[in-house]
């Protein structure tokens, strides 16, 4: 029991940083309604920018205890990437898909190529810093307390952007935007500020989810692109422009991983994939998608 609720956590945990990446790139699709191939970058420059942050903080002589928000403060600084990258995209916003995807894949290599440039090919780590807040144990049962901070801090982002959208008139505004551009122009809306203010939210959940994950996991010139496939993965499984979906996706990929890794590492893509492609067979919109009218 001990060993499957250990499972079960740490499925969770990588199910809530992944929901925050896939839940930007939701974010962006269905308003934008640009697939944004770069959402795996911003997540890694939340990680590196994460461990540079907390190391210059650390020898300024800030407390250990400290770690959480300064890695908060981290990815919310690297979200000020998000609006000239915006203006860059605004290039494609009306041309065709495939230059969409060119585009945000370019930046993933230019991305790649800097973080070499600035952080070196070796991978960066903050050596279970994390460590810091301690663990709950219960006989064979171990968790740190730094993942339950996670994992809430990744509800209460799910629950903030529920509300954001749903109760909010600037959230109504957005939901317009993305209902009909052409009509919410037409009364007034300024779709561009509107288009900013989303691309950077997306990545602000990109860069935040990065920071939170360096204390438990290397920062890596791979992490991108691996990252990238599985928040992919998560939208297919939960829908196109679905953030209920991002959620459910996220921790069925999160508990999948965990599984596969415990009962055969090999399976651990191959077992997403399977999920994927079942989901593409029988309800191609996703679990919780609209169906394409």
């Amino acid at each position: 029991m001990s060993a499957f609720a250990n499972l079960l956590i740490g499925g969770i945990f990588h199910a809530a940083v992944l929901f925050l990446v896939a839940a930007g790139l939701q974010l962006v699709f269905g308003v934008q309604k640009i697939v944004n191939l770069a959402c795996g970058s911003f997540y890694a420059l939340g990680a590196y920018f994460g461990i540079t942050f907390v190391t210059l903080a650390f020898n300024a002589g800030f407390p250990a205890w400290t770690l959480l928000p300064l890695l908060l403060v981290a990815g919310l600084l690297m979200a000020a990437i998000g609006p000239p990258i915006e203006r860059l995209l605004r290039t494609v916003y009306d041309r065709d898909e495939s230059f969409q995807l060119l585009l945000t894949f370019a930046l993933v290599l230019m991305f790649q190529d800097g973080f070499r440039f600035v952080w070196g090919a070796n991978p960066q780590s903050l050596n279970n810093v994390h460590l810091v807040y301690g663990k709950l144990a219960s006989g064979d049962f171990s968790v740190p307390v730094y993942n339950l901070l996670v994992i809430g801090a990744a509800l209460g982002a799910a629950i903030l952007i529920g509300l954001f959208l749903q109760r909010t008139n600037y959230g109504r505004l957005l939901r317009a935007t993305a209902e009909n551009r052409t009509m919410a122009e037409a009364l007034g809306v300024d779709v561009r500020r509107v288009y900013a203010v989303v691309f950077t939210l997306g990545t602000l959940l990109g860069t935040v989810g990065g920071a939170l994950v360096v204390p438990t996991s290397a920062a890596s010139l791979d992490m991108a692109i691996e990252f990238v496939i599985e928040a992919f993965a998560v939208v297919v499984i939960g829908g196109l422009g679905s953030m209920w979906g991002a959620l459910i996706g996220a921790v069925l990929v999160g508990l999948i991983r965990a599984i596969s890794l415990v009962i055969y590492p090999e399976f651990e893509i191959l077992a997403i994939y399977l999920i994927v492609i079942g989901v593409l067979l029988f309800r191609p919109s996703g679990l919780l998608g609209k169906p394409a009218t």
